[in-house]
Order: structure tokens, then sequence, then C-alpha cells
């Protein structure tokens, strides 16, 4: 239990886990251009965060400890992620496209934003589930009731992210194979996704080759999701590039 402990509790400048995570990517906010893509995934994912830890202090979780701890493993995946490509070293590949292309010109931040949710949610999550299985001594059928209200937010907020990021009526015509593309991706068949590879690897975890080559193989499905959703895109002729803005920006 000692994993599960440091999750109750909060840290010497009396954060709670959650606020410490808050913080790093508070941190990252101010240390990245607003255009930068990794930037612009970072400003959604606070959103997230943060809303998440309002509900766990409102208490909308019943089980309080593992919301904290799914909350945190997940959040941790994501700022390793951010660590290994700082430090020169290759992300998971889910990561890989988000990290390459960052500061491409042609793509647009509604693209940034969605790639990112697509490699933290159809990779991230379900190992996520799995390592809080761990930490907590339970199944993921245990987890299922947090799991789902932590996706009921992650879909609310995909709606104000493409109210918010995606081109004005105007462009939408113009950007047609961009509408067209983002409109094949689903936040909420990438979380179903993510539950079914957890329950997966759960079912594995006593056959580590099949696990490795389950996780492998998802990472490397999800990082080609991510590659086509970030395909650049000319700007419209005679027009203004097509950059929306999330609140707060």
């Amino acid at each position: 239990m000692a994993q599960t402990e440091q999750f109750a509790t909060r840290d010497a400048r009396d954060r709670s886990p959650v606020e410490s995570v808050v913080e790093r990517m508070h941190s990252f906010r101010s240390s990245w251009p607003a255009t930068d893509g990794v930037a612009v995934f970072n400003r959604v994912y606070l959103a997230v965060t943060e809303e998440i830890g309002r509900h766990i202090e409102g208490g909308a979780f019943p089980d309080r400890q593992a919301a904290v701890t799914l909350d945190v493993l997940f959040a941790r995946r994501y700022l390793t992620a951010v660590d290994t490509a700082a430090s020169g070293r290759r992300p998971p590949a889910c990561w890989r496209p988000l990290f390459q292309y960052r500061r491409h010109p042609g793509v647009r931040p509604v693209q940034f934003a969605l790639a990112g949710i697509n490699a933290h949610i159809g990779h991230d999550l379900a190992l996520a589930v799995v390592d809080s299985c761990h930490a907590l001594g339970c199944a993921p059928a245990d987890l299922e009731g947090e799991f789902d209200r932590v996706g009921d937010i992650l879909v609310l907020l995909e709606e104000r992210i493409r109210e918010d990021l995606m081109p004005g009526p105007d462009l939408l015509e113009i950007a047609d194979p961009l509408t067209h593309l983002l409109g094949s991706w689903s936040l909420e068949r990438a979380r179903d996704g993510a539950w079914s590879a957890a329950r997966l690897l759960w079912g594995v975890r006593e056959l580590p080759d099949l696990a490795e080559e389950f996780t492998e193989r998802l990472d490397t499905g999800v990082g080609l999701v991510g590659r086509c959703l970030l395909t650049p895109w000319p700007a419209p002729l005679n027009g203004p590039a097509v950059y929306g803005s999330l609140p707060g920006m």
C-alpha cells in the first residue's frame, strides 16, 4: 500500500498530488510559446486536470483515493513524455508525431489538441488504469465508476475544444478535407478502446511477453492515428490563418 498512500497525502508544500501535477503543467505553459503544438495540448489538458481536481475536491467521486490515483498516474505518463523529449530521447510512439510537428506552420491548433488527446487517451489511459490497479490492489472493474466519470468530463471538454479551435463557419467549406479528417476521430470511441485495452492488459498481466507485445502495438497504432491527425494543410488563399484560441490564452 506504500504507493497508494502517497496519493492520499499532501506534500511538504501542502499541495495535493493533483495540485502538484497542475503546477507542473502551469510551468510548461509559461515556458512554451502559445503557438507551440505541445503547448496547445498542454492548455487543453491543464483545463481537464483542473476540472477533474475540482470534481474530486467537491466529492463527485465516491472513491476519492481511486480517483486521485488514476488521475495522477494518468497525468504522469504525459509528463514523462515531455521530460523524455526534452532530454533528447524518443518518447513513446504515440507521442512522437506531436513533438515532431509541434512547430509546423501548416498544422492547425485543433489538430495539435486532438493529436495530444489521441495519444493520451488511446495509449496512456489504458496503461494508467493498469498502473492504478497495481497501486490500489484492485481489478479494472473496481475502477470503472471513476473511469466513466473522468471520461464524461473529457467528452465535455472535447466539445469545447472543437468549438474554440475549429475554423469559423466561413472557413469550414474551404477547409473541408480538414473538417472531414477531424470529424473521423472520436474521443468516446478512443475512451472505449482504452477501457478494452486496460481489461485485456490486466487479463494477460501474468504473461509479460504477450502484454509487452500488445502494449507496443497499441503504442504504434495510436501513433499512426496521431500522425494522420497532424496532416499539414495550406492556409486559405487570400484569407487569415485558421487559428482559434482557448479561453484564457
